[in-house]
């Protein structure tokens, strides 16, 4: 009887979870990619990867201890921002601009605007994109190693640079799915495998971490622009060319649903990720380049404050809806 009528501050109702465990999480479901990722291209993406976890690591601890805040590095957020940066590189970037990026993404992006919870774009795609406009042909020089030789059989070849899949797709040549579902293709080190990609989303999705909503309206969206503008119609490789190629998988589940970067509001997240769509299908098929979703992101991650304002719920009761409250 005691406990029912214990009187305490709100919340009342406490989730287990915690940023730690979260993001610990989010770092398990990445090993798979990680681990494809340097079976496809060798020592070089165990560097970049090492580099940018223990970059972002230190830099946080720097910078926290400089300005005498609370020490944060064990809540593992920094190790998923070093994670997700090191994926969206190419294996033939220097280590130097895994550490400038990291640090970027740290420093700039993340501490200098509060910390966790308070930073307005995803760091690690904030940083992938500065090095993009800063280092455009280094970010862009896809090597293809060993697995892709494996897959498509030509044993005798060490490895070669080419376009990526969404590239020729691009230009009206057929893509092999199968190896672009497996991971012999050229890209990052992270994006390639879209079936390692999909094991780590279905274990966030197991332990609840991520919900489907944002990542299946987004993909959706973005398959039913390019049937509509690719100007190839209901063409199967073209449309798989999309779902499978570039970091879309990768973006969907593991950046578009960052908890600080993406909308609380239940409209609010369906707009987000129809926004997210629309805005990478422009990027890839009106574009430039073939790919897209990193900067699709960064642009609705500084429109998520909008999207929550104006998709806040209606109180219950008539009051609140003739208020508008």
């Amino acid at each position: 009887m005691n406990e029912l009528l214990n009187v305490s501050a709100s919340p009342h109702v406490r989730s287990k979870d915690t940023t730690k465990s979260i993001m610990r999480d989010v770092a398990i479901a990445m090993i798979p990619s990680s681990v494809f990722g340097i079976y496809n291209f060798g020592v070089n993406a165990l560097l970049l990867i090492l580099t940018c976890v223990a970059t972002c690591v230190l830099s946080e601890y720097i910078y926290e201890k400089g300005m005498h805040r609370p020490i944060t590095t064990g809540d593992y957020s920094a190790v998923v921002t070093g994670l997700i940066l090191a994926l969206n590189l190419p294996s033939s970037a220097p280590l130097w601009m895994a550490m400038l990026g990291s640090v970027f993404a740290i420093i700039v992006v993340k501490q200098l605007f509060g910390g966790l919870g308070q930073n307005f774009m995803n760091p690690a795609l904030a940083a992938r994109c500065f090095l993009m406009i800063s280092f455009t042909g280094r970010m862009t020089d896809f090597a293809v190693t060993k697995a892709t030789n494996f897959i498509n059989g030509a044993m005798g070849i060490d490895g070669f640079s080419g376009a990526t899949p969404l590239a020729v797709a691009k230009a009206g040549d057929s893509v092999d799915l199968l190896s672009m579902f497996i991971g012999g293709t050229a890209g990052t080190i992270g994006e390639t495998s879209a079936l390692c990609l999909l094991i780590g989303a279905a274990y966030l999705m197991v332990k609840k971490i991520i919900s489907p909503k944002i990542p299946f309206i987004y993909i959706g969206t973005l398959l039913v622009f390019a049937l509509i503008f690719g100007g190839y119609g209901f063409d199967i490789n073209y449309l798989g060319a999309q779902l499978l190629g570039g970091g879309l998988i990768f973006g969907a589940f593991f950046m578009a649903t960052d908890y600080v970067t993406s909308p609380i509001t239940p409209m609010g997240q369906i707009i987000f990720a129809i926004s997210l769509g629309l805005l990478t299908g422009i990027f890839r098929i009106f574009g430039g380049s073939a790919e897209g979703v990193s900067y699709a992101i960064i642009i609705c991650n500084l429109l998520v404050p909008l999207m929550e304002r104006v998709t806040i719920p209606v109180a219950f009761g008539w009051e609140g809806k003739r208020n508008g409250k």
